[in-house]
């Protein structure tokens, strides 16, 4: 175990309790990752959401031994206050790290440093360590496990006996995704493993626990039911350290032969596939409080035979029933059932098909060039507002280097072109900044620009927000060299930023991200001077559709406005120069409808062409003020 790590603190939200859970569920599945990893290494405060809660009713019935400090919400740290929780913070430090699938994953990365030992823990983060690290608002998946399922299970718990006959979409959403194939790395190997059992008619091989395993685990934690499959004895064997079934045995020539497509698809055994990670600890306190409450409401669970099987068997995982007994979840016993034929779950109501990757809408064929007439003949052009100050420059050789763009693993060239970039976004932004504001870069990536408006304009205060912890990182190291007191870093998707600022700044902000980062200027009332990118990746979301502006809607389908969309992306140096110049007037029409959208709330929006247009493909900026 390695001693003087830095004490960090986590914070928890905490509005009431019910049963054996804390609400909002988030803080409850964030408790139970803390037991099921045994780790102390942070100091846990409940962050009170109402003026009444008491603290007899909070402090019974909590992680077992994890010791808990209850504080109001005034009394969170600044950064953190404008973070929706849970939230992690290093003492009396400026890095902030909020949002579930953030913390949860930090809180795995924290507990392999300290003790090294623990690679089950480390394990939960999947394969190449990327589960729940894609964010919410382009993830489907995250956004399922993180937003939408704890949603519904505190909805179905709030609603009246009579309002909650139905089954929530999202937990059907969840029972038809264990229905799916499971595709993992290296598959193909495990498939014909089947494909020879099932021809052999041979059941698979159950995992025997070693002996100084079951010395180790308390009673019951044994998994009670032995895996009765191959994909069954592939993740226990993971999860018990031992081989593999079969795993130097030589498949027979005739299974070497069998072509990929021919090959028998694996069935589910977690929420990811076969291997338990930390998506399973996360949904599992919310379907359990999901299936006590339908079972003291005598709702039947035949619709729901995989959650029900899933359910049993993250049980048999060593440690889950510590950790649960630890929380006081008592978890159920349910009997195994049998899955539902087709026809019964597409009856019991109706999902959307929010999960499948592709969608009729995603492949277009046919160029611009009819959108754009469509568009030219009800008078719509791409057009540009004179830049303000085109040849306005940072004296960039009188700055340290830990302010410049160079400091990373750049090029020369590509530094350059960064400096220009910075240049315009620096420029129009210190044209609008007032001494005391507080400006937000979104998606700040490694802090090109959050560094520089800091050291620029030591008079405002400056927040940096990225999903990516590295980038982050990096970010802060750069802060540390230069002494910057004026600035703040948060990990976090962009959702669960709700501070209020006076400027949002974001360059290269990718696809759906524009949107997104002007969406929270708009709230926040906040002039706004960002940089799209990725046009491509533009597409309908469960919070944006496009066209945005209300002139586009009534011209062009979505169809259409995908066409400028995937077009306007075609605008690199290596293209010949009429396919940039169009690439170039579909950014610009993509552009002219966010800010008309952004004009409908009573914004003042340019989109300017950067100086030198050289400094990027992606050149177009656009300039809000309310």
């Amino acid at each position: 175990m390695k001693d003087n790590v830095a004490e960090e603190h986590l914070y928890l939200a905490f509005s009431h309790q019910y049963r054996d859970s804390i609400f909002p569920l988030h803080t409850s599945i964030s408790l139970f990752l803390l037991s099921y990893c045994d780790c102390k290494l942070f100091k846990v405060f409940l962050v009170l959401t109402a003026e009444d809660v008491g603290d007899q009713c909070v402090t019974k019935n909590l992680a077992g031994d994890l010791e808990v400090h209850l504080i109001s919400r005034c009394q969170l740290p600044v950064v953190v206050q404008s973070c929706s929780l849970p939230a992690v913070v290093v003492k009396d430090d400026k890095f902030c790290r909020a949002g579930l699938s953030v913390v949860l994953r930090h809180i795995i990365q924290k507990t392999f440093e300290a003790d090294p030992s623990k690679k089950d823990v480390l394990e939960l983060l999947g394969f190449k360590k990327t589960c729940l690290k894609a964010c919410a608002e382009v993830s489907q998946w995250t956004r399922l496990c993180e937003i939408s399922i704890p949603l519904a299970v505190e909805r179905f718990l709030m609603a009246s006996p009579e309002h909650c006959q139905a089954i929530p979409p999202d937990i059907l959403l969840f029972e038809r995704k264990l229905g799916e194939p499971v595709r993992v790395h290296n598959d193909d190997k495990i498939r014909r493993q089947k494909l020879q059992q099932q021809k052999a008619g041979a059941k698979a091989a159950v995992p025997v626990l070693p002996e100084e395993t079951a010395e180790e685990l308390k009673p019951g934690e044994v998994h009670e039911h032995p895996p009765s499959s191959l994909e069954l004895s592939v993740a226990f064997s993971k999860l018990l350290a031992q081989e593999a079934p079969d795993a130097t045995n030589r498949e027979a020539p005739h299974i070497r032969r069998t072509k990929t497509s021919d090959l028998p698809l694996l069935d589910h055994v977690f929420a990811e596939g076969l291997y338990f990670t930390v998506a399973d600890l996360v949904l599992l306190p919310c379907i359990h409080q999901f299936l006590v409450s339908s079972k003291k409401r005598g709702k039947n669970l035949l619709n729901l035979p995989l959650i029900s099987n899933w359910y049993r068997r993250v049980q048999e995982v060593p440690g889950v029933k510590k950790a649960a007994g630890k929380c006081n979840m008592e978890l159920l016993q349910l009997p195994e059932l049998m899955s539902a034929p087709e026809e019964q779950l597409q009856h019991s109501t109706s999902v959307p098909d929010e999960l499948g990757e592709d969608n009729e809408e995603s492949h277009f064929i046919g160029g611009p060039r009819p959108t754009m007439t469509k568009l030219m003949e009800n008078g719509i052009e791409a057009k540009f507002s004179p830049h303000p100050c085109p040849n306005w420059t940072l004296d960039w050789s009188s700055l340290p280097s830990a302010v410049s763009p160079g400091e990373g693993k750049m090029s020369r060239d590509r530094a350059l072109r960064k400096q220009q970039q910075l240049n315009n976004l620096v420029a129009a932004v210190t044209k609008l900044a007032k001494p005391g504001d507080l400006i937000v870069d979104f998606c700040s990536g490694g802090g090109h620009v959050g560094i520089v408006l800091a050291y620029t304009l030591p008079s405002c205060q400056v927040v940096l927000i990225e999903n990516k912890e590295l980038s982050l990182i990096r970010a802060k190291d750069r802060s540390d060299e230069l002494g910057l007191n004026n600035i703040w870093f948060i990990q976090a998707n962009l959702d669960y930023f709700n501070g209020t600022f006076n400027i949002g700044v974001a360059l290269h902000a990718c696809g759906v991200a524009t949107d997104m980062v002007i969406e929270h200027c708009l709230r926040a009332r906040a002039a706004f001077v960002i940089s799209p990118c990725c046009y491509g990746f533009i597409q309908n979301t469960d919070k944006f559709q496009y066209p945005r502006s209300h002139q586009f809607r009534e011209i062009l389908s979505y169809k259409e406005h995908m066409i400028l969309c995937r077009f306007a992306d075609q605008t690199a140096v290596q293209l010949p120069p009429e396919r940039r110049l169009i690439g170039k007037q579909c950014m610009g029409l993509v552009d002219l409808d966010r800010a008309w959208a952004a004009e409908e709330h009573n914004y003042s929006v340019q989109v300017i062409s950067m100086e030198p247009e050289s400094c990027s493909p992606k050149n177009n900026m656009f300039v809000g003020i309310p």
